[in-house]
């Protein structure tokens, strides 16, 4: 029985797992977080992302969890309201689409319960070191110890362990977006009945939304910059850089910052994009955000791990060799992610078009 370790428990490495284990594979899955991850956006599963799931048997319940918005506002910095849609939103697109718009941390628990019983999950630690030999992979955890894999999966996110280790330093394929995100919960201060609101105050902007019954908002705010130095996991610089990058932004800013301050969960990051011309190297290879992240300006993302996880399973049960299957995973799936890093750049000031979307989001098959 071949072994695969498998960085990240986001969306792509359970998803990845999953289909692994159908296939005969022993999966561990490691994780630095010491439980699935908490907070993060609403996110979209499209298109094609959509069969996946449904082959996994969890259709019914991924539509159960979809968001349930029944329009949206935009609004500019004093509050007037500039723009308003009752058929779509910024975020999910038209309200009456198969697609299915749902909380990032509902969607990691949906998938890490489908596989919690049959793959090995190590939480609370990473990956140190990778050391690649003729028949595996001998890998060093934070946590002491080592292990000796056939293969790795780095699907550990856009500041990817695995692909530092394996391929070189971030800065080599990481394409700067030109903007910054902050996302994080807040108690549903504003009233708001599944309705989106987004402002635009300058150089600053965002949305807010209500999630799980209208008892939450998820907050995303956002501002354009040039790179900026800081410690990506250090959360309390990251909200001090919020904070000031939006002092004197008007609607409801103060009010949300001030909520941000003690935000239990906390995302904040560039808008980037990453670019390498292999995601292998001997049997260490990189799926989702680690790979190929699109950002979340694409809106894509997460179709992205689903799609890819799913191609890069099916490619590692047809062929023995890992080379082949390698190789047949990125010639396969090359054209569905540049398509879809695409929508991330055809709109700088907004989504991309329907068109757009719609064509990237089935611009592959499964079969």
């Amino acid at each position: 029985m071949r072994t695969v370790l498998i960085s990240g428990a986001g969306i792509g490495g359970p998803t990845l797992a999953y289909w692994l284990h159908r296939a005969g594979f022993s999966v561990t899955v490691v994780e630095r977080s010491p439980e699935p991850r908490q907070g993060g956006q609403a996110v979209d599963v499209r298109g094609v992302a959509l069969d996946v799931v449904d082959r996994m048997g969890l259709g019914e319940q991924l539509r159960a969890l979809r968001t349930r918005m029944r329009g949206m506002s935009v609004v500019d910095g004093s509050g007037t309201e500039l723009f308003r849609s009752e058929e779509q939103t910024y975020s999910s697109g038209r309200l009456d689409s198969p697609d299915v718009e749902l909380v990032r941390d509902d969607l990691v628990a949906l998938l890490h319960g489908a596989t919690g019983h049959d793959v090995e999950y190590v939480f609370d630690d990473c990956v140190t070191a990778l050391q690649q030999h003729e028949h595996g992979v001998r890998v060093e955890f934070e946590r002491g110890g080592f292990r000796t894999f056939d293969l790795v999966v780095g699907a550990d996110g856009l500041h990817s362990a695995v692909r530092r280790l394996a391929f070189g330093p971030e800065e080599r394929f990481a394409t700067h977006l030109g903007q910054y995100l902050a996302i994080f919960p807040a108690p549903n201060l504003l009233g708001l009945d599944n309705w989106q609101v987004w402002f635009r105050d300058g150089e600053t902007g965002g949305a807010v939304y209500p999630v799980h019954d209208n008892t939450e908002l998820r907050v995303t705010l956002g501002f354009g910059s040039e790179p900026l130095a800081y410690d990506y996991r250090d959360v309390v610089a990251q909200k001090e850089i919020v904070a000031k990058k939006l002092a004197g932004a008007g609607w409801e800013v103060p009010r949300l910052l001030s909520e941000m301050a003690g935000a239990p969960h906390f995302y904040f990051d560039a808008m980037q994009q990453i670019h390498l011309d292999t995601w292998s190297t001997g049997r260490v290879t990189l799926l989702g955000d680690a790979g190929y992240c699109a950002s979340p300006l694409s809106g894509q993302g997460t179709s992205l791990a689903l799609v890819g996880a799913y191609m890069l399973a099916d490619e590692l049960a047809r062929h023995p060799d890992h080379t082949t299957a390698f190789a047949a995973y990125e010639t396969r799936l090359r054209p569905f992610v540049a398509a879809n890093q695409a929508l991330a750049t055809e709109n700088p000031t907004g989504p991309a078009s329907e068109e757009s979307v719609n064509h990237a989001k089935n611009a592959i098959s499964l079969t």
